[in-house]
């Protein structure tokens, strides 16, 4: 990968030899292997077993969890906070897996309307709970510094399933937990 951007500095008019760029081919492969190392991540490793039994039927949220993710389109970053909300079946997750969970799918080449799905999709699986909501709120770089321009716009997804999806209460408590409504 170093030499692949290596090439790209040369093909900018860059001298991939001058002092500030010697290592900069190395700094950049190392921070995309970073960066979409979603890819070599296992969900089953992740939670590691940290499902626990639970006797209760009420809201668990996690909010603003800081999300960084690169767009699939341009490579540029969006940016943002991801609020997760789940009502228990038989189990709890212990909650640093939700962010664990939510960077097994942000460190890869994403879009954040299937971010959103494959976050609540995950949960869904693993916990098998009565429902599950996941919000999404991002800046997108590749409107900020290319294209449109607009650095204060932001992008706001939403996806729920079960009670979250078919309880117009349950949906409004979580995102007025979140403080969306």
């Amino acid at each position: 990968m170093e030499e692949q951007f290596r090439t790209i500095l040369t093909t900018i008019g860059e001298d991939p030899e001058r002092p500030g760029l010697r290592r900069t081919p190395k700094r950049c492969s190392d921070a995309m292997r970073f960066l979409t190392s979603g890819y070599n991540q296992n969900l089953e490793e992740i939670v590691n077993g940290a499902l626990f039994e639970a006797e209760m039927d009420e809201m668990i949220i996690m909010k603003d969890i800081e999300c960084y993710s690169l767009c699939e389109h341009h490579l540029l970053p969006f940016v943002g906070k991801v609020h997760v909300g789940y009502i228990p079946q038989k189990h709890v997750i212990g909650l640093s897996k939700i962010p664990r969970i939510v960077d097994v799918f942000a460190r890869r080449l994403q879009i954040q309307e299937q971010l959103g799905q494959q976050i609540c999709d995950a949960l869904q699986e693993i916990l098998k709970p009565k429902g599950v909501g996941v919000v999404i709120e991002a800046s997108h770089f590749c409107m900020m510094m290319r294209g449109v321009e607009k650095q204060h716009s932001i992008a706001v997804t939403s996806h729920m399933r079960g009670l979250f999806k078919r309880d117009a209460r349950t949906r409004q408590e979580f995102l007025t937990l979140i403080g969306k409504r």
